[in-house]
């Protein structure tokens, strides 16, 4: 069996003083089946008169995958759609052709904790129309002391509702006093697990909160341990048949259509539209790490 891929966070700026730390892509591994990116949010105290506020930016060629653990979070977007996401809940986006939204906290001065990935669209769905949907219900059960929550894909018998378009499966895992447990895995799927509170011990190795655990293809099962008030997320799927390329907020297949995205969304086209009344202020991507030549 292939030794285990330790990953440390880095911490990266989301606007407005709030640190997140981010886990994919990341040098040792870009992605893990066809989730392509990783953020914790928290877990965070903000100050009175303070909180997560994340200006209108846009996404072409990917889902949003928000699941909130603690805190509550207002997202907007240029569909339409104002939708309220608390603890246990995940907000699904689907960027497509083209999406334009913002997330900002509901409460000033409050905790939050929240783990936001992106997954890759494969290449037929990659200039899909734009969808989002919210999930208030996940299947949940206990296996022995801890608590399981299926965010994605199928495990132990269930199925979430959330609309993937790859292989996938993700599952949250807590425990109030502790768990040692066995989690049946798929042997094509690779994998990786991040404690997002507390620590775990993974297959005799232990990681601290914030550490990503990659732990590849070929596994059947896996001995994880948590200590009391620990929670972990685990990531699986496929391995992603083509190579993507990421910039700023864009996933993509090539460089042309990544640019064309930057250029629609600097020149305010209408593939993005306005989000809300508009006023939330736009960030903007950096230049180009590469030349376009037409």
């Amino acid at each position: 069996m292939r030794p285990i891929v330790r990953i440390a966070a880095r911490s990266a700026d989301l606007g407005g003083g709030m640190q997140v730390g981010r886990l994919l892509p990341s040098r040792q591994q870009r992605m893990v089946g066809a989730w392509c990116f990783l953020d914790q949010a928290g877990p965070v105290q903000f100050a009175a008169g303070h909180g997560m506020h994340v200006g209108a930016h846009p996404h072409i060629g990917l889902q949003t995958f928000t699941w909130l653990i603690e805190g509550e979070v207002l997202h907007r977007d240029s569909l339409g759609n104002e939708q309220l996401i608390r603890p246990g809940q995940v907000n699904l986006m689907t960027a497509g052709h083209g999406i334009a939204h913002t997330e900002d906290s509901l409460h000033e001065g409050r905790r939050l904790h929240a783990a936001q990935l992106w997954i890759a669209l494969p290449p037929g769905l990659q200039d899909c129309a734009p969808d989002f949907a919210h999930y208030p219900e996940l299947p949940r059960w206990r296996q022995g002391s801890a608590c399981l929550t299926l965010l994605a894909g199928t495990h132990g018998g269930e199925t979430a509702p959330t609309h993937i378009h790859s292989p996938l499966v993700g599952l949250d895992i807590a425990s109030d006093d502790g768990a040692a447990l066995g989690l049946n895995l798929n042997p094509d799927f690779e994998y990786g697990l991040l404690p997002l509170l507390g620590t775990a011990t993974i297959c005799g190795e232990r990681f601290p909160g914030g550490e990503f655990a990659y732990l590849g293809t070929g596994r059947e099962k896996l001995d994880l341990a948590l200590a009391a008030g620990s929670r972990a997320l685990l990531l699986g799927g496929l391995p992603f048949a083509e190579p993507v390329l990421m910039w700023w907020n864009f996933v993509g297949f090539s460089k042309a259509a990544i640019a064309e995205a930057q250029r629609d969304w600097a020149s305010g086209d209408r593939r993005f539209g306005p989000v809300g009344d508009g006023r939330a202020p736009r960030l903007m991507p950096p230049p180009l790490p590469w030349r376009i030549v037409d």
